[in-house]
């Protein structure tokens, strides 16, 4: 009964905070995007990213919420196939996503007489045709699901997975043997773009870290450029990001070979591939202090139209 209990709040804090806290980092970057002096590319993946864990956590949160707390399933066969398929897609642009965010963040902080600089994104239409090729490119290779969703328990032995409301049947070997190199290929190409435009920007850093020691000005010791800033948030992201997937990838195993009990392990193993979509809002709402600025510039909007009016 306690486990339920614990089951349910998790389930139901895990998703209402991502959802919205994904909603307020959308807000603040589209309100840069569109009001600010200058039109970042880095701001657009952000509100990209945030999309996609929004729609992670709403067909895949929102329901393992209602079912741990025994709602009634409205679910039938084409809502459990668009649901599981949207989840899936989802969860490959989110991979695809980081992915971009963590190399054009290496790329903005590399020095100027590098060439890298030369690959930073000229034009929102750069950056939307990115994001094209990941939704394109994630919808290939989750096709498969809208056959194998179903609302139904047709036999206990063809699940795959566990929850109330819908599951997804045992693919053929053959399908199986061509869905998943794909899946593997995908996360092996955006991990190791992303692993390596991290470890550039740790170089990076470090060496500005070892530069500003050679400075007397105390001030300027401790005063790191935006641009900086910014690359040690998308680091924080990438951790949180790493953290969680392969924890994810581990239970997944140890739930594929174990003979053991799975109900607990497989309610921790929904935890982890919520996690990402939950905790990178709060990292970014934390180290950018976005809902403040958010806030302060709203009401310096505010306050110029109310002088503008009162003066007419």
């Amino acid at each position: 009964m306690l486990l339920k209990f614990i089951k349910e709040i998790t389930f139901f804090f895990m998703t209402v905070l991502g959802m919205l806290g994904n909603i307020s980092v959308s807000v603040n970057y589209m309100i840069r995007w569109w009001g600010g002096p200058e039109k970042k590319p880095i701001h657009l993946i952000l509100i990209h990213l945030a999309f996609a864990n929004f729609l992670i956590l709403f067909t895949k949160g929102l329901p393992n919420t209602m079912a741990a707390f025994g709602l009634r399933n409205f679910l039938d066969d084409i809502g459990c196939k668009i649901l599981i398929y949207l989840q899936r897609v989802a969860r490959g642009v989110s991979i695809c996503t980081s992915s971009l965010l963590t190399v054009v963040q290496a790329i903005i902080i590399s020095p100027r007489a590098s060439g890298w600089r030369k690959l930073i994104p000229k034009s929102a239409w750069h950056i939307l045709s990115f994001f094209l090729f990941f939704w394109i490119l994630n919808a290939l290779i989750s096709v498969n699901l809208i056959h194998s969703a179903t609302s139904r328990i047709l036999n206990i032995s063809q699940l795959n997975n566990e929850d109330n409301y819908c599951y997804v049947m045992l693919e053929s070997q053959k399908i199986k043997w061509i869905v998943l190199p794909l899946m593997v290929l995908r996360d092996a190409v955006f991990q190791a773009a992303m692993g390596g435009a991290s470890g550039y920007m740790v170089l990076l850093l470090h060496r500005h870290h070892k530069h500003v020691h050679y400075l007397q000005n105390s001030e300027l010791l401790y005063r790191t450029p935006p641009e900086l800033r910014a690359a040690q948030s998308v680091l924080l992201l990438m951790l949180c990001f790493v953290s969680f997937y392969w924890s994810d990838c581990a239970f997944s195993l140890f739930l594929s070979l174990s003979l053991a009990e799975k109900s607990l392990m497989g309610s921790i193993q929904k935890f982890l591939v919520l996690g990402y979509a939950t905790f990178s809002p709060v990292v970014l709402i934390h180290r950018e202090g976005l809902l403040p600025v958010c806030w302060h510039a709203q009401w310096e909007k505010l306050g110029k139209y109310l002088s503008n009016f009162s003066i007419q």
